[in-house]
């Protein structure tokens, strides 16, 4: 893996992917910018919409090339400008598209954040409503099985899966190993990530910073919603989540 190999950061909506981005975005090396989402509708011209490009009479690897090349110069540029050389994507949804991803940029390295899916539908009921949550449920399923199904198939050398739990609970131990995977150097920075700046949305930091006063921390870590799914869910859907989601659940060992 060379010093300058791209990181995705893989995983469903409110698992922690923006919290490790920050984190990651606080080592010197590394510049993790906000989501582009943009290699998603990639995926659906190569896709559904190939015949398209097709007429122009060059081949798929010419025009991943092409995008490639682009793609990583935008985000080459901006980490260039803020000083850094390695630069990292977090987008939860590029999870369906890793395989491509991972064509497009072969020396790419993948971490996947992991939550307890109970949680990950309480937080998304605290955010943007009951549906959200209800749709959430199956949409953690998926997303989850993709990303491990794609790191089965790339293998340890590329992917890493990191436990939100550990995350928070646990941080310095468990970002040591993620900073091994990647073949960085340790950086005490990434502890007190809160204290740069990082292109986060403002809702986000107003969002943090509610919870972390409902923690009663001041730090930029806090493992205060471990469980919250648990504690806060209606019986509906915690019934709903052990239907349809509860056997990948325990199989990730939540209990």
């Amino acid at each position: 893996m060379s010093e300058t190999s791209p990181i995705f950061i893989l995983g469903a909506p409110r698992s922690g992917t923006t919290l490790l981005r920050l984190v990651l975005d606080a080592h010197p090396h590394i510049s993790a910018g906000p989501e582009t989402r943009f290699l998603l509708d990639l995926a659906r011209i190569f896709g559904q919409h190939w015949d398209r490009l097709e007429r122009f009479g060059f081949d798929r690897t010419y025009w991943r090339e092409k995008v490639a090349t682009f793609f990583a110069s935008v985000h080459a540029d901006y980490a260039a400008a803020r000083g850094k050389r390695r630069w990292c994507e977090k987008t939860p949804r590029y999870t369906v598209i890793a395989d491509l991803i991972a064509e497009l940029y072969p020396d790419a390295r993948f971490l996947h954040v992991v939550r307890d899916g109970l949680d990950v539908v309480a937080s998304h009921r605290d955010r943007w409503g009951w549906r959200s949550a209800y749709a959430a449920i199956d949409d953690w399923r998926t997303l989850v099985r993709k990303a491990r199904r794609f790191g089965a198939e790339v293998g340890p050398e590329r992917y890493l899966e990191v436990r939100y739990e550990s995350l928070v609970a646990d941080a310095e131990p468990t970002l040591r190993e993620v900073f091994r995977f990647l073949d960085e150097p340790w950086d005490d920075a990434v502890l007190h990530f809160d204290d740069g700046a990082h292109d986060a949305p403002t809702k986000y930091e107003e969002h943090t910073r509610r919870r972390r006063e409902e923690a009663g921390t001041d730090g930029p870590i806090y493992a205060s919603r471990i469980g919250a799914g648990a504690r806060e869910l209606d019986p509906f859907l915690r019934y709903r989540f052990r239907r349809r989601a509860g056997k990948l659940r325990r199989e990730l060992g939540y209990s």
